[in-house]
């Protein structure tokens, strides 16, 4: 082998170090930054605690998903239409265990969340604007009861009747054992709550400790019923108005 060759042949193995070299101090220069990132990832990956509230959406159930915004009393509608919903699904062949329901109580339809001692203890059918919540869809004993009762809660058979279908069981009770999932807004409550404390001269977070222990069992408390209403629509349920 020649001076010539052999010059390259050591050239050729210096730069192949050096090369060598370089590598590995890039990978160890780079392994710190990307160690970094993983553990902020790790980091931002910790889930969130999730809210009662979005726990509770999470048991809308069936195919067939729909959310009824009742922003009013609108005489029964926030009740009849979900029950005609279901009846109809049903007569087209689809069961009610394949239907999901949502009713979102907000604004001034707040009112129906509630136990009938509040109703007698703050007014509700004044306040709510509630006295005449059936129109004639109400049987008289039943729209005379609302000074004094929740009409879906406390309700009765024969209470209820819709023209060319008869008597209908809409109280609260009797759509929630057909699935039918209520919840009410925290942020009208709030408002609410602090319009009747002034009214009442007492304190409103009274009014309000006094609601939420009246709450009809199995409704939810939302955020308010806009987020409800969001919620709702991600979880699958097409939106209607329930006036």
């Amino acid at each position: 082998m020649n001076e010539k060759s052999t010059h390259t042949t050591a050239r050729r193995g210096f730069l192949a170090k050096v090369a060598g070299g370089l590598a590995a101090i890039g990978l160890a220069g780079l392994s710190k930054p990307i160690e970094a990132i993983a553990q902020e990832k790790k980091a931002t990956s910790t889930p969130k605690a999730v809210s009662p509230a979005d726990k509770w959406f999470q048991k809308v159930k069936g195919s067939h998903r729909v959310v009824y915004d009742a922003t009013h009393p609108h005489e029964i509608m926030p009740f009849a239409w979900p029950a005609v919903f279901l009846m109809t699904n049903e007569a087209t062949g689809t069961p009610k265990t394949d239907c999901g329901v949502v009713v979102v109580l907000r604004h001034e339809a707040i009112c129906y969340a509630f136990k009938d001692e509040m109703w007698s203890k703050y007014n509700f059918a004044e306040v709510f604007k509630a006295k005449d919540h059936g129109g004639a869809f109400t049987a008289p004993d039943a729209a005379n009861a609302t000074q004094t009762r929740n009409p879906f809660w406390s309700n009765k058979p024969g209470d209820f009747t819709i023209p060319g279908i008869g008597a209908v069981n809409i109280g609260i009770k009797d759509l929630q054992k057909d699935g039918v999932m209520f919840c009410v807004c925290n942020a009208a409550m709030t408002v609410y709550s602090n319009v009747i404390a002034g009214m009442k001269s007492t304190s409103a977070d009274e009014v309000m400790k006094d609601w939420v222990a009246n709450l009809v069992p199995e409704v939810q408390i939302v955020p308010s019923g806009v987020w409800a209403l969001g919620r709702a629509q991600e979880h699958g349920c097409k939106y209607i108005f329930a006036g």
